[in-house]
């Protein structure tokens, strides 16, 4: 994909522009001389040209594509990521990945974006090369990513000019992507727990516990979603300190159900938990935290587990628990649980670089605007 073979001048005109439909069945023969598995769909292209929040790049020589780039944008993140990107075998050599490489890098920061993400396959030297060359850092590994089982190695880069060049915490937060619709709140707080105890074993088994443990029982649709109290709970009985910070201390999500029976059903449940959490030595604060209180807590060692409306994110109205992984000057860091459709990988929802005063916009839910969020901490050594 890089360039690395054919070293001789190009006499024809080159031109950078954005991809349109009509690109696709070109864009098709260079996948087909580019990549053996793993290739892109004719469907695929059409979503990602006309659908998409992405920028999708060309180079021409004359009137032939040389290679493209396509760069994915993330609504609520400060993320991008470059999803794919190839050079026709025929025009290597010719600084096109370089030229399609810095044209990305320009779209994303055009779009206010600090991080530009990608995955690469560990065999692929030459793009790894451009990468490094570039100033892409290596920060994890996926196994088994790839159709044919190869290892991907996750690069990144920071595009801003200042600040640090990585998010700010005591702890490494590990990820764990939710499995259901209704079960962001147990794969947040699991993600957690894990960061300050490392012998917890993630899985479906603890994430449908937890669900069980802290459900609300109704929603406005589907199944209940997790409440803050019900989840300061969960990670108290697996042995964590918790500072539980509420808006409202009435039943969270009332707001949502219409049925006065549901409500009914919620009270007492809330009652119910209200009644255990009086005897835990968990501290309830009826009041709210801000972006730098948060950013604090990392820096002190403590995981913030928050709840969001999911609207500035998703478009689409409903709670959501994410996890503040990380923090710096400008930004608070976030992984999500949820991957949400086949565009999207991990890579995305993990320190997901949103700009303090946005967060504190998101870090709601309905009509009450309720503010809710817990603060893990190791338990201290008993006297």
């Amino acid at each position: 994909m890089p360039d690395d073979l054919d070293t001789r001048p190009d006499p024809l005109p080159i031109t950078l522009r954005q991809a349109v439909p009509s690109d696709i069945p070109a864009l098709l023969v260079i996948e087909e001389r580019c990549f053996v598995t793993d290739r892109l769909t004719r469907r695929s292209f059409q979503y990602l040209l006309t659908r998409a929040r992405a920028a999708a790049l060309v180079e021409l020589h004359g009137d032939v594509i040389a290679g493209y780039a396509l760069v994915l944008f993330h609504a609520g993140t400060s993320l991008a990521r470059l999803y794919s990107f190839a050079v026709d075998p025929a025009f290597r050599g010719r600084d096109v990945g370089q030229r399609l490489l810095s044209a990305a890098e320009q779209a994303a920061r055009a779009h206010e974006c600090i991080h530009l993400r990608l995955e690469v396959r560990r065999d692929n030297a030459a793009a790894i090369a451009l990468y490094k060359k570039n100033g892409y850092r290596e920060f994890g590994v996926y196994t088994d990513y790839y159709e044919d089982h190869m290892e991907a190695l996750r690069l990144e880069k920071r595009l801003g000019t200042t600040g640090p060049s990585a998010p700010l915490g005591a702890r490494m937060v590990p990820y764990y992507q939710q499995t259901l619709d209704f079960t962001c709140g147990p794969s947040a707080l699991m993600m957690a727990m894990k960061a300050l105890k490392p012998e917890i074993e993630l899985g479906r088994k603890l994430e449908l516990r937890i669900w069980r443990e802290a459900t609300t029982i109704f929603m406005t649709s589907g199944h209940g979603g997790s409440g803050p109290y019900g989840l300061a709970l969960s990670a108290w009985r697996r042995g964590l300190a918790v500072d539980l910070h509420v808006s409202d201390p009435s039943a969270p999500f009332l707001d949502s159900v219409r049925s006065e029976e549901k409500r009914e059903a919620m009270r007492i449940v809330h009652e119910d938990v209200m009644e255990e959490l009086a005897g835990t030595d968990i501290t309830v604060h009826h009041s709210t935290l801000t972006a730098e209180d948060m950013a604090q807590a990392v820096a002190d060692g403590a995981v913030p587990v928050v709840l969001i409306s999911s609207y500035r994110i998703y478009r689409e109205k409903f709670p959501h628990w994410v996890v503040v992984s990380g923090a710096d000057d400008r930004f608070l860091y976030v992984h999500d649980p949820l991957v949400y459709d086949r565009h999207h990988a991990h890579i995305d929802r993990i320190y997901m670089p949103i700009p303090k005063k946005d967060f504190e916009r998101m870090a709601r839910y309905g009509k009450a605007q309720l503010k809710a969020a817990l603060v893990l901490r190791e338990r201290p050594p008993e006297a």
